[in-house]
């Protein structure tokens, strides 16, 4: 809005325009005083005498051929590759000369004349050798211009061709102009009234989020409810949360259903080859949205180009920085008023500049954290409508063994369930199939062929059902699911797959008999083969994590007190 009302100052601002035929002639004028240098006006061979060829390179048998042009009174000769090494022809070359043909050249005054003298000295010394030669004429300026234009009109059409390339040919890439626009927004937008085929419908799990973005759609449809009462409208929401969880399904669907033009683009595409571009496609984004108001402005993976400044002086960027610099100006350039919002989504917030982080710029941050089983349960009914399912399966139940998984894993899953029913040949997918899906997408692949021993095999048994018992009989273990010695994946041999509770506090009792349920499968090795083995190196990695966290980040150790060294950049094992 601002910048219709005053469009001039924006002009000044920016300065001249940018005409990438600067580029082309640049380039034109390097590669042709090079090769102008370099090749053209440089004589084919070194510079000698007529008397030197006949005197010396004839009589001792050195010319390999000799060229005649006749019209330019050129003669140029070419020497057999082991006379180079000869002192007299040696002095006389220096650099590539001496390797490329021919060797010499030298003026003469007429060929007739040329051809007599050379007749004479071979009637003088008939024994010597008599080297093939040529009489011709050569245009004068043709092949020269061709030599010379032709490689740099074909580097000028390769470098034509890989910026059309770069510059995508996408929406804001500059369609087939590509680099003749590569200042501009690469950011897909969709007007009021286009047709996308994700709505809030099709997000499940994420009520309190659906609520807080159909909220931000609210302030821009009807923005007097708000501002009557002296309420200002956030300028941006960020949205935070762990990869697969639904941020960019959720920005999609806002899309579909916010009747406002809805502009979409990632935190790379604002990255690009040339200084500059950043900034400028961060200018020329805000620059249409202004234009397009009331609008939402939605960047994906803005880490790509939000990373905190000065952390690392060695590893800065000074172009991203520029960016990240730009999109600050523009974010505190247009006001609350202004009909633009900004919506962003990252899987790093620990690593997002603090100046984009402060109230001004993303008012909101909405916490999109993986989904409980009543929300898994509604992402199972979204992803398996369009999949026939037997009527014997229960989606509780599914939504029950799948612990931890986000909204993209359930979606691989139906997806795989449906894959395993289709190779068997069944007419839907039932609880089995879904079974083995979800022991694909947690272990891998089933190795049926892998060959293990006898002594291996009862190995593996023992240790898996030594977690077994010892979670059938401690009190606070995760119940039991099911035990396999089928070796998945690149590594595991057996597992035990069991269904965490739903829970976020957890004491002491509860997390010694996690460990002492991890341990089980160890301890049963030694109880019944009085040894252990090395297949429980992936439990001593998660007891150790666990135990470390007890002491150094939950003060649950009584000798080094209530302290912790919590590290948030650390994975936090139980969260």
């Amino acid at each position: 809005m601002q910048n219709q009302s005053n469009p001039q100052p924006e002009k000044e601002r920016r300065g001249p325009r940018f005409n990438i035929y600067w580029i082309y002639g640049i380039i034109a004028l390097v590669l042709l005083g090079v090769q102008l240098r370099s090749g053209f006006f440089t004589p084919d061979g070194a510079v000698t005498s007529q008397e030197f060829f006949k005197d010396t390179l004839l009589v001792n048998g050195d010319v390999a051929s000799y060229l005649v042009i006749k019209n330019k009174g050129i003669v140029k000769v070419t020497v057999k590759p082991e006379s180079l090494g000869k002192t007299y022809i040696a002095s006389k070359l220096s650099g590539p000369s001496a390797q490329r043909a021919p060797q010499f050249q030298f003026n003469i005054p007429d060929a007739k004349t040329f051809a007599e003298q050379v007749n004479e000295v071979f009637q003088k010394s008939p024994g010597i050798y008599r080297p093939p030669s040529d009489y011709k004429d050569e245009d004068s300026w043709l092949p020269g211009v061709v030599s010379l234009l032709l490689p740099v009109l074909l580097l000028i059409g390769l470098w034509v061709l890989l910026m059309r390339k770069m510059g995508g040919g996408g929406p804001g890439g500059g369609g087939p102009g590509g680099i003749f626009n590569i200042g501009k927004s690469k950011a897909t937008l969709f007007e009021k009234g286009t047709k996308v085929n994700i709505t809030f419908a099709d997000v499940a799990g994420l009520e309190e989020a659906k609520q807080e973005v159909m909220e931000i759609v609210d302030f821009l449809k009807n923005p007097k409810k708000y501002t009557a009462l002296g309420g200002k409208i956030p300028k941006g929401a960020l949205l935070v949360g762990p990869p697969g969880t639904g941020k960019t399904l959720l920005a999609k669907a806002m899309a579909g259903e916010a009747q406002v033009p809805f502009f979409s683009l990632s935190g790379s595409d604002f990255v690009e080859l040339f200084v500059g571009v950043g900034a400028s496609r961060v200018r020329d984004l805000f620059k249409t949205a202004r234009e397009k108001a009331p609008c939402v402005i939605f960047i994906d993976e803005i880490d790509a180009i939000g990373r905190a400044r000065g952390r690392n002086a060695i590893m800065s960027n000074d172009e991203r920085e520029n960016t990240l610099n730009q999109l600050l100006v523009e974010m505190d350039g247009f006001g609350t008023d202004s009909g633009i919002i900004i919506l962003a989504a990252t899987n790093r917030p620990d690593v997002l500049d603090s100046a984009l982080l402060r109230p001004g710029r993303f008012d909101r941050q909405i916490s999109i954290d993986r989904p409980d089983v009543k929300g898994r349960e509604e992402i199972f009914k979204v992803h398996l409508k369009p999949i026939k399912i037997s009527q014997k399966l229960d989606i509780y139940k599914l939504a029950e063994q799948t612990p931890g998984f986000a909204g993209a894993d359930i979606a691989n899953v139906c997806n795989e369930a449906a894959l395993i029913a289709a190779r068997k040949g069944k007419e839907s997918v039932d609880m089995e199939d879904f079974q083995d899906a979800i022991d694909r997408v947690i272990g891998g692949l089933e190795k049926k062929n892998k060959i293990i021993s006898p002594e291996e095999k009862e190995i593996i048994a023992y240790h898996e059902a030594g977690h077994a018992i010892c979670g059938w009989y401690l009190e606070h273990a995760y119940p039991l699911l099911k035990v396999t010695i089928v070796p998945r994946g690149t590594a595991a041999l057996g597992y035990a797959q069991y269904t965490p509770k739903e829970q976020y506090l957890y004491n002491t009792d509860q997390l010694m008999d996690q460990i002492c349920m991890t341990l089980g499968g160890r301890a049963s090795e030694d109880i019944f083969f009085g040894k252990i083995s090395t297949g429980a190196s992936n439990d001593l990695q998660q007891i150790t994590k666990m135990a470390y966290s007890m002491v150094t980040v939950y003060g649950m150790n009584d000798k080094v007190g209530n302290i912790s060294f919590y590290d948030p950049s650390q994975e936090n094992y139980f969260t």
